[in-house]
């Protein structure tokens, strides 16, 4: 989401300069404005100026017609594109997100586990429910390269619960391995959360046919 805030940033301000009077490359607008109207993630949240105006002459013809002042096409211009840029800042990356991604960079044999962590965060604002999937392989991913690093077994048969218990017995993970309560709790959560996620999945995710009643996870942070 970052990359796209950029573009759609880029393009109001050459929007802006074409109104207050300075030179603007036609081309950097067209191509600009071309690659967002046909992102799916942001192109219902335009502003309508730049749907209906395919060029840099066009939007200055329009821009003539708004308003005859600069500072009146400032204000509609800032108008205009505040929901597209409050809706990005609201989607940008999580603090995590590129630490986790940093962290696995060129990390002997986790190349697959990057691709998984990838594909999840691309699939969290626009796909909820393809990124439920994608957490699941995401998690199995991170099972079995810590079982090949640990020498632990498994096969193409073994499930989520299999895996999870077989990392346990591997990393010491299990509540029963420890005494104090507050470690019990915590490892007791994380069997939790894995059980869940594989339910989540089953329920939610695209893996699975869906009825006119299923749940919808649309608007759902993940």
């Amino acid at each position: 989401m970052y990359e796209i805030q950029i573009e759609v940033e880029t393009l109001k301000n050459i929007m802006l300069s074409k109104a207050t009077g300075g030179v603007v490359d036609g081309r950097e607008y067209r191509s600009l404005r071309d690659k967002l109207v046909k992102n799916d993630k942001v192109k219902s949240l335009l502003p309508k100026c730049v749907v209906t105006c395919r060029t840099i002459d066009e939007f200055w013809g329009h821009m003539k017609e708004v308003a005859g002042s600069y500072q009146g096409r400032r204000d509609y211009l800032r108008d205009e594109f505040n929901s597209i840029l409050e809706y990005l800042e609201s989607m940008a990356e999580t603090p995590s997100d590129n630490i986790i991604l940093t962290a696995l960079d060129g990390k002997n044999g986790a190349t697959f586990i990057q691709d998984a962590w990838s594909k999840a965060l691309e699939r969290r604002d626009s796909d909820p429910e393809g990124a439920i999937t994608s957490a699941r392989t995401l998690l199995e991913s991170v099972c079995k390269f810590i079982l090949d690093e640990t020498g632990g077994s498994y096969d193409d048969k073994t499930d989520m619960p299999q895996l999870y218990k077989g990392v346990h017995k591997a990393l010491k993970l299990a509540p029963d391995d420890h005494t104090e309560e507050i470690f019990k709790q915590i490892l007791e959560a994380c069997s939790s959360v894995v059980g869940g996620l594989g339910s989540l999945r089953n329920k939610l995710s695209d893996a699975q046919g869906r009825g006119s009643k299923a749940l919808n996870v649309s608007g759902t942070s993940l």
